[in-house]
């Protein structure tokens, strides 16, 4: 991958799960449509549409705006067919169509009733997004990749990978098995809270859900957590490796460790005391554009 490819990415970026306007009614759109203007404005340098996206949600988002990259963070390929997803991005106007990626993943068996031999059902999706007229080849397009052999998929067969709710020493490990020119765009969990216990407990609140799915928990056990971590929602070590904790400059610092370690783009996914994920925080997307200003 280009350099230059690289640098559409930006790095810094915005993953949130409350993007979907196709969840909401006219007024929720226009609430988007609204802050994804505001996120442009601030500079972040991506926008990653988080909680099993259609291609109709990353549209909407890159109609309302100009110049920031728009990916879906992360696609299902059981929910939406390869042959209808590549119609659906052809549809997007010519103009906009090269600030949109296809982020895509495989999802979770306990999610999933059809999940089966998930490594050769991405291959298979992807040569019929090659085999589409016209195609999605593999430089518009990343996927969601924790273990080795979707890292070197990741590499052979897109941009570069996506992984969700991992820790720095998880990127360095998947930079070493991508090589240094593919994408590495990681995903990292923010709480702004300079209460600690609180801070963990609104991570607590998050992560306990996502501790149910094989596929992290069994990432984690590969990095060298243990079975009575994820108890209650996740021990202390384990929120800390896997979140930013605490104040701007603590956010900052979580940042550079996942760039350090190799990653091109972190994509933050702030969550709040009372929403979670699922909201709009406006003033933390401001505060986070503040903190990190010429560095976006």
């Amino acid at each position: 991958m280009t350099s230059e490819k690289r640098g559409t990415f930006g790095r810094i970026g915005i993953w949130s799960s409350a993007l979907h306007g196709s969840r909401t009614d006219d007024a929720g759109r226009g609430a988007i449509a609204e802050a994804v203007a505001e996120l442009e404005e601030l500079g972040y340098g991506t926008l990653w549409i988080g909680g099993s996206p259609s291609v109709e949600d990353a549209a909407a988002l890159v109609t309302a705006t100009r110049t920031i990259t728009v990916a879906t963070g992360i696609l299902s390929i059981w929910d939406h067919s390869a042959g209808d997803v590549a119609a659906r991005i052809a549809a997007i106007a010519p103009g906009a169509r090269g600030r949109f990626v296809l982020g895509l993943g495989v999802s979770h068996g306990p999610m999933v009733p059809q999940y089966s031999k998930p490594y050769s059902a991405m291959v298979t999706y992807l040569d019929a997004l090659d085999a589409a007229t016209p195609p999605v080849g593999p430089g518009h397009r990343v996927l969601a990749a924790l273990g080795p052999r979707m890292l070197k998929l990741s590499t052979d067969r897109a941009l570069g990978a996506h992984p969700y709710l991992v820790t720095a020493e998880h990127t360095a490990e998947a930079r070493a098995a991508l090589g240094p020119d593919a994408l590495l765009a990681p995903e990292l969990s923010v709480v702004l809270d300079t209460d600690v216990d609180r801070a963990r407990t609104t991570a607590r609140n998050m992560l306990a859900m996502y501790l149910r799915l094989p596929n992290y928990t069994d990432n984690l056990l590969r990095l060298g957590f243990a079975e009575n971590d994820f108890d209650g929602g996740g021990s202390a070590r384990l929120l800390d490796a896997l979140f930013a904790l605490g104040d701007t400059a603590r956010v900052k610092a979580r940042t550079r460790e996942y760039l350090d370690a190799g990653a091109d783009h972190v994509a933050l996914q702030i969550l709040t005391a009372d929403e979670g994920g699922s909201g709009l925080p406006r003033a933390e997307w401001r505060e986070l554009a503040g903190a990190f200003a010429g560095e976006l």
